[in-house]
């Protein structure tokens, strides 16, 4: 039996690359705090993390040049909602990003980025002591 196939997992790994996505693009809201006229974007949190996963695209895969080469999947990349997200001030030159506002969103990130992880490794140990041979 394989994680993937337990509705949690599946969850809590769509909450993690949808965690991972929104980082990047607060990261790239940061670089462009000096850029005229550029509007701080975020992500738009799916109501469900699970059915995200499900609507994945795909992604080119590996070409294999001999039968001896291992077959790889291919990779699968997820397509979240972005949308323009100004923060409280723009500039004169039409820049809306406030770093600080993005240095808070990219602060609550990782807070729930952490707290998946945690929920992750707590199941793991369930499944683990579920799976574990009965004492006594």
């Amino acid at each position: 039996m394989r994680l993937d196939n337990i509705p949690l997992f599946d969850a809590i790994r769509g909450r993690l690359g949808w965690l991972e996505e929104r980082q990047r693009v607060i990261a790239q809201n940061v670089a462009n705090s000096d850029t005229p006229g550029f509007t701080a974007r975020d992500l738009r949190a799916p109501d469900d993390f699970a059915h995200a996963l499900m609507r994945q695209t795909q992604g080119v895969g590996m070409m294999r040049t001999s039968t001896a080469h291992m077959a790889m999947e291919p990779q699968r990349g997820v397509n979240y909602a972005s949308m323009t997200s100004p923060d409280s001030e723009t500039t004169l030159d039409g820049n809306s990003v406030v770093v600080e506002e993005q240095m808070l969103r990219m602060a609550e990130s990782r807070m729930a980025h952490d707290a998946a992880i945690g929920f992750y490794q707590k199941s793991l140990n369930m499944l683990r002591m579920a799976a574990r041979k009965p004492t006594g």
